[in-house]
């Protein structure tokens, strides 16, 4: 009885109030059909609010989420699926779910009626603006009779998970000398500065096809040996990524942070399509996706990396020695100042190619935030230094940005600020 009236709205309240009071007045004055009218008040919430707590009970949803995996700025749709096992029909729903301000309005819905034992489908659309592991839910339902006396809320679904990857930019192009990268040319020329020798045959894996065998091989070591096809490892190529928080101006969407981390994902996802390894790491030196034949050509794993990527409160990179392994590098940088670049190019070994594309972050700043160096000073010392390098502001695309880092790489260019 004390949770039937815990719903009681206050019109529910109000009336079962007045039931109780024309109940007394009817006791003191001996008006038996005024005792009978205030039975009836006094009855009707609290039948509403038994019933609401019935249909309650007797309620079910799913959520699903269609993909599980989504760009920023792509759709995305929900489907809720709501089933009622109570005995008696469901009226009166108000559905609120929870999804955060990243993936759009907060959806509501009005179910006059639900049927028993049939699926009722609800279905909104997600349109996200942010990278990052989103949880949309839960979902709240609030039930209510037909006359407004009694509400219940419930939590019928909890939360679901959708991964929102920064959006990914065609490129066009790849490091290279005359050739810039078209067609086996390029891809030839993209290659580390350390190399392992070619591998032909290994010893056989469970599940390896025996059609594979190389009986030479195996009659010579007594060791049962699998050819392999693929083709000879030409080492591969680091991309850093600077994530600190101050070295980035800006917020939200439009911050030059999520600039730097769309680039990120383009250059990477482009690099895997001509089938290079590629490692990808952040401003600390650790490996965030690749450094291994199987994670390097992923483009989910590095996708699913940078979309829970978030900003790193160090003062100046933690890199240590060689940043890039003895590979060649790719390194995209915010506001850095000399001693940052200076740290960068000593670690690095001449001879293996550098790359890196310095964001102008005061494109990106708010009025309120504190100004950032100019990356003139620092794109200046990056090529003294060899390596080629631009600048990226916010004017200019993001492939013309890569094509001018891929001419970068076979000539010394003349300063230009792309973006």
């Amino acid at each position: 009885m004390r949770g039937a009236l815990s719903g009681l709205t206050t019109r529910g309240r109000c009336l079962l109030a007045a039931g109780v009071a024309a109940g007394l007045c009817a006791v003191l004055l001996n008006e038996r059909d005024l005792l009978r009218v205030s039975v009836f008040v006094i009855a009707l919430p609290l039948l509403a609010a038994w019933l609401a707590g019935r249909a309650r009970v007797g309620l079910h949803a799913t959520r699903f989420l269609y993909p599980g995996r989504v760009q920023v700025g792509a759709a995305a749709e929900a489907r809720v699926e709501l089933r009622s096992t109570g005995r008696l029909p469901t009226g009166g729903l108000l559905m609120e779910d929870g999804v955060p301000y990243a993936l759009g309005a907060r959806p509501r819905f009005v179910v006059e009626r639900l049927p028993r034992n049939t699926v009722t489908a609800l279905r909104y659309p997600l349109k996200p603006v942010m990278r990052g592991i989103q949880q949309v839910g839960p979902l709240m339902a609030r039930i209510t009779d037909p006359f407004g006396l009694a509400e219940f809320d419930r939590e019928l679904a909890g939360r679901s998970r959708l991964v929102v990857v920064p959006r990914v930019t065609g490129l066009t192009g790849l490091p290279g000398g005359s050739g810039m990268g078209a067609g086996d040319d390029g891809s030839i020329r993209l290659r580390a500065g350390q190399g392992e020798d070619d591998a032909v045959v290994r010893p056989y894996r469970h599940g390896d096809d025996l059609r594979k065998v190389h009986w030479r091989s195996t009659a010579r070591r007594d060791e049962l040996m699998v050819r392999v096809e693929e083709r000879p490892w030409r080492g591969g190529t680091t991309v850093l990524l600077d994530h600190r928080l101050t070295a980035h101006r800006g917020s939200g969407p439009g911050a030059s942070l999520e600039w730097a981390v769309s680039f990120t994902a383009s250059v990477c996802l482009h690099l895997h399509r001509f089938g290079q390894q590629v490692r990808l790491i952040g401003d600390d030196g650790h490996v965030l996706a690749g450094g291994s034949s199987e994670g390097g050509h992923s483009d989910a794993v590095v996708l699913d990396v940078l979309a829970g990527l978030q900003a790193s409160h160090r003062a100046a990179p933690a890199l240590g020695l060689d940043a890039g392994a003895g590979q060649e590098l790719i390194a995209v940088l915010g506001a850095c100042s000399p001693g940052v670049v200076d740290t960068l190019i000593r670690n690095r070994p001449r001879g293996v190619r550098s790359l890196a594309v310095v964001i102008d972050v005061r494109g990106w700043a708010l009025p309120n935030e504190d100004p950032a160096p100019d990356a003139s000073e620092a794109l200046a010392l990056l090529r003294a230094a060899g390596w080629g390098a631009v600048v990226a502001t916010p004017a200019v695309s993001m492939n013309q940005v890569w094509q001018e880092l891929c001419h970068s790489a076979g000539s010394r260019p003349t300063r230009a600020e792309v973006g």
